[in-house]
């Protein structure tokens, strides 16, 4: 049965190698019949430059590789890894596709994306997500600043999200319905498929739409498969 497969939220890094593990598992088991692999964003934890990537993701990029001679491998930033830039997509083979990306999916419209921008209760976030969107920003980022200082700017990013998000509400931390429906509305789109928000669900919406929410990797395997029949959420356990 055909079918195009959908990950995100990895938060791959050297200091969870059961991780990594598991994803190399499943590039090389876990794609039988599948047409295309779509990485919706947050592949990594941080990423501060292709220029200052870990050792370990030599190892991503080349299973990666070997996945993309056998289908297409599409690429959307997260919000840990908007900085991943064309040299790391190209040595892994992937395809860095617009923030929000429009297809057909076996008759259905569907609108695909990382999530994070249709978390509009989260005033602060969004204004941090509209000043890393500049291009001059990121442009200063990645050539002007020192190794060393991204590093740095990377450590204290990962700590301030996690003592931010122990004080925020679990309505502030998801989406924002509203913002759901005008990006269906104006996509012109019936499915929604997103991840950032790590409650992987399939929320059936009014007027036959529906949006389907990708999980995240930090216990377990998380899958979306979808083919001609729908959308599967399918978990992938950690192999002791």
């Amino acid at each position: 049965m055909k079918r195009t497969v959908f990950v995100g939220d990895l938060h791959l890094s050297a200091d969870r190698p059961d991780i990594t593990l598991a994803f190399l598992d499943f590039l090389e088991h876990g794609l039988d019949q599948a047409q295309a692999l779509y990485i919706i964003g947050d592949l990594f934890e941080v990423w501060m430059g292709d220029d200052i990537a870990e050792p370990f993701t030599r190892d991503i990029a080349k299973a990666i590789k070997v996945v993309s001679a056998k289908m297409p491998v599409y690429f959307i930033h997260g919000n840990r890894d908007f900085m991943v830039g064309r040299a790391f997509c190209k040595q892994a083979g992937m395809k860095i596709l617009p923030e929000v990306y429009c297809i057909d999916l076996y008759g259905t419209p569907t609108v695909i994306l990382h999530g994070d921008s249709l978390c509009t209760l989260d005033k602060a976030y969004q204004r941090f997500r509209q000043f890393r969107s500049i291009s001059a920003v990121r442009w200063i980022y990645a050539n002007l600043l020192p190794k060393q200082t991204r590093l740095n700017i990377a450590a204290k990013i990962r700590q301030k999200s996690v003592q931010g998000n122990q004080h925020k509400q679990y309505e502030i931390m998801d989406v924002e319905s509203s913002a759901v429906d005008k990006l269906l509305d104006v996509t012109h789109c019936q499915r929604m498929i997103h991840g950032h928000t790590h409650r992987p669900d399939i929320h059936h919406l009014a007027n036959n739409k529906e949006r389907v929410v990708v999980g995240d990797w930090y216990t377990q395997g998380s899958v979306l498969s979808v083919s001609p029949q729908g959308c599967e959420l399918q978990q992938r356990p950690f192999t002791p």
